[in-house]
C-alpha cells in the first residue's frame, strides 16, 4: 500500500495504520519516564484496537542484538512475555530487572508491580517496538 492510500482528504495519516507502525525507541531513564511512556501505548493501543482478542494484543520489542519480546498486559495489569528464541541472551537481564524466576518455557509470567523496573532494565537493549493485535501469547491463568 502506498503511503497516499493511508491519507485522509484533508492529508492527515490514518491514525490507526500509524500504530501498527514499526517505531524507532527512545530511551527510557526514569520511572516518569516509563510512566510516560505506558500513557502513550494506552492511547496508542485503544487506537489500534477497536475489538481485541482477549489476551491476544500488546506490544512487541525489536532487540538491538537480536530477537524480539512480546508483552502483554492483562486487565489486572500483571504481565506476560514471550521471548523469542532469538532473544534468549536477554533473560540474565530480566532476571536482574525484576527478580523474576526465570521459567521453563519462553513464557515469562509476572506481577505487574515490575513493569517499570522490567522496562528501565531493557529500555537501552530495545531497538524498535510495535502494536500487536493477534499473538498467541499462551496464557495461563496463576501463572505466578
Amino acid at each position: 500500500m502506498e503511503a497516499a492510500d493511508n491519507k485522509h482528504e484533508d492529508g492527515q495519516e490514518d491514525e490507526q495504520e500509524n500504530a501498527f507502525r514499526e517505531r524507532p525507541w527512545i530511551v527510557l531513564t526514569s520511572s516518569y519516564d516509563v510512566e510516560a511512556w505506558i500513557d502513550q501505548f494506552n492511547r496508542d493501543l485503544r487506537l489500534a484496537v477497536s475489538k481485541p482478542h482477549a489476551g491476544r494484543h500488546g506490544i512487541c520489542f525489536r532487540l538491538t542484538h537480536g530477537g524480539e519480546i512480546f508483552m502483554h498486559t492483562d486487565p489486572e495489569g500483571d504481565v506476560v512475555l514471550d521471548v523469542t528464541p532469538e532473544a534468549e541472551w536477554v533473560a540474565p537481564v530480566i532476571i536482574a530487572a525484576t527478580g523474576s524466576n526465570p521459567p521453563p518455557s519462553r513464557i515469562w509470567p509476572m506481577p505487574g508491580a515490575r513493569l517499570t523496573q522490567l522496562l528501565l532494565g531493557l529500555s537501552s537493549l530495545i531497538e524498535t517496538t510495535r502494536i500487536v493485535t493477534d499473538h498467541d501469547f499462551r496464557i495461563r491463568k496463576n501463572l505466578w
